[in-house]
């Protein structure tokens, strides 16, 4: 009987205190966790070919997590990349987004979050930017009526409290239902989400205004 191929996660991040954290997360729920502190070392040990995802930490010396991306791109690497950043300006996660991220998480990360995260890319395998932008549109169809009242406040930064008055609803609700977007759309974070909305052109990247109506599917 063949062996089964065990899940290996890259990590590329030029802090090491977060990068054996990581590794040692990673490994303590049996998956295997290749750790790299510069992107162009990653680069060259990856294999298109594996079981594989990659967390890629944002900004590093020499060659960033978006260069890293490009980079991938350009070889024909399909493996799927969760981005990790502290500094998770929009125009970085939109960036992200359009060349084919399926997740951008904000550091400091909350632990079960990023392991569904990498579970998730683990389990949809290779992807590409075309492919990621129709899956992230058909989860956006999904939401329903409300749900969508939801989304446009939320992405502009409206407490729930505000968003509450605006639909005369209850603060609880809104909780409730900013909850369900967030699962619905895989988002881990308002950035993610925001980003996710901005490379569907959804919204306008600098203003967060509709660029179309998000009623309709």
């Amino acid at each position: 009987m063949p062996e089964r191929t065990q899940q290996l996660v890259y990590v590329v991040d030029d802090d090491q205190g977060m990068l054996d954290s990581t590794v040692w997360l990673f490994e303590s729920m049996g998956l295997k966790a290749l750790p790299f502190t510069n992107g162009q070392t990653f680069l060259d040990a990856c294999d298109p070919a594996a079981a594989a995802c990659v967390l890629l930490d944002v900004r590093m010396p020499g060659m960033g997590g978006l260069a890293v991306q490009d980079a991938m791109r350009e070889r024909g690497i399909g493996l799927p990349v969760i981005f990790v950043s502290a500094h998770a300006d929009v125009p970085i996660v939109v960036r992200a987004f359009r060349g084919g991220a399926v997740d951008f998480i904000e550091k400091p990360y909350n632990e079960q979050l990023l392991l569904d995260s990498v579970q998730r890319a683990l389990n949809q395998g290779p992807v590409h930017p075309a492919s990621c932008a129709q899956e992230v549109q058909h989860r956006l169809a999904r939401l329903t009526p409300r749900e969508r009242d939801i989304v446009l406040p939320l992405v502009q930064g409206f407490s729930n409290r505000e968003i509450a008055e605006q639909l005369g609803v209850s603060v609880k609700t809104v909780d409730l239902y900013r909850s369900r977007v967030m699962k619905r759309m895989q988002a881990d974070s308002l950035p993610a989400l925001v980003g996710m909305l901005v490379g569907l052109g959804v919204i306008d990247p600098f203003t967060l205004q509709p660029l179309r109506d998000l009623r309709v599917s």
